[in-house]
């Protein structure tokens, strides 16, 4: 933990936190909260604190900090602080241009992260909708043989989409579950990688061979969409599909054709395009497991965030090296 300087940096907290990381950045900075839905407007117009300078903004997803909002913060704001691992709300080339620094908060979720991607595949082999709605509905009749028969994971081909910290963590546990494991990343696997021997060049021979597609790739212009009728195609017929990546990462409308025609055998979704706005279609089948982007909703991530994004700040005041400096 970096020891706090003598002057507090003045700090703006546009999304509201949990608890104890708010008094975290209360006990090392000079904080203001926001206090409508407009956080931003507020700085504006000076609704906050009056004429009060902000040194930095402290935000998370629900906040986005594209062009226009960037451009518009008032001429104090020297850093933004993110709530998350996730970038894709803020546009960085821009904040670089007006030498605002961005700080997010890698590495202290994944473990988090990885253990709900586990919970999501087994929910989705073990059909935990269904079995959900069954018990519920307080119509259950008792155990049969025939009743919600779903997949055991041992035995079972993981292929991960993007095989940095998270997915190497996923790997880890679902190998512990007796998976075999199959990846695709930008570069190629260094002579000795754990993991080496099961490297595939693109998604679409990664697809052919696994029986569960784990999404962990970040969102870019080569992702995006990636999940489409084509990539499907080629799938076996109980493939499951995993995403806790982005949402965006996958054209709805083929994955939903997919399911509702059993073209594959299920899906576990933690993320979606355009949440909370879902494509309704995902509500009427019983083969989607999904949760709503709890990947993080660790009371020890939430922590590790805040605490990540502390130490950042009061780093950079002091002019020392910040490792989740974004820029």
């Amino acid at each position: 933990m970096t020891e706090p300087p003598c002057a507090k940096l003045s700090v703006f907290i546009a999304s509201r936190l949990i608890d104890v990381v708010e008094a975290r950045f209360e006990s090392a900075f000079d904080v203001a909260r926001a206090k409508t839905n407009h956080p931003l407007r507020e700085l504006k117009t000076g609704e906050n604190g009056g004429d009060r300078d902000f040194d930095a903004i402290l935000f998370s997803l629900d906040v986005q900090m594209q062009a226009e909002q960037i451009k518009a913060l008032p001429a104090t704001i020297r850093a933004l602080a993110t709530y998350s691992v996730g970038t894709d709300h803020i546009d960085l080339e821009v904040a670089r241009e007006r030498g605002i620094a961005v700080f997010n908060t890698p590495g202290v979720l994944a473990d988090s992260v990885a253990e709900n991607a586990i919970f999501l595949i087994l929910g989705a082999a073990r059909r935990a909708t269904e079995s959900i709605d069954l018990v519920r509905s307080r119509t259950w009749k008792g155990w049969s043989p025939r009743q919600l028969v779903g997949f055991q994971l041992s035995g079972r081909t993981l292929g991960i989409l993007g095989m940095g910290d998270i997915g190497l963590r996923v790997a880890v546990r679902a190998e512990a579950l007796g998976m075999k494991i199959l990846y695709s990343n930008r570069r190629r696997p260094a002579k000795g990688d754990r993991y080496a021997a099961g490297f595939r060049a693109s998604a679409d021979e990664l697809i052919r061979e696994c029986d569960v597609l784990l999404l962990a790739c970040p969102s870019t212009a080569q992702t995006r969409g990636i999940v489409d009728h084509a990539l499907l195609a080629q799938a076996k017929s109980e493939l499951i599909i995993v995403n806790i990546a982005r949402g965006d990462l996958i054209d709805d409308q083929a994955l939903i054709e997919a399911l509702r025609q059993r073209r594959i055998w299920a899906a576990g979704l933690d993320v979606f395009a355009g949440e909370p706005d879902l494509a309704s279609a995902y509500f009427d089948l019983p083969n989607v497991f999904m949760v709503p982007h709890i990947g993080s909703s660790t009371l020890e991530a939430r922590i590790g965030m805040g605490q990540i994004l502390v130490d950042a700040l009061l780093g950079w005041q002091l002019d020392r090296p910040v490792d989740n400096r974004v820029y």
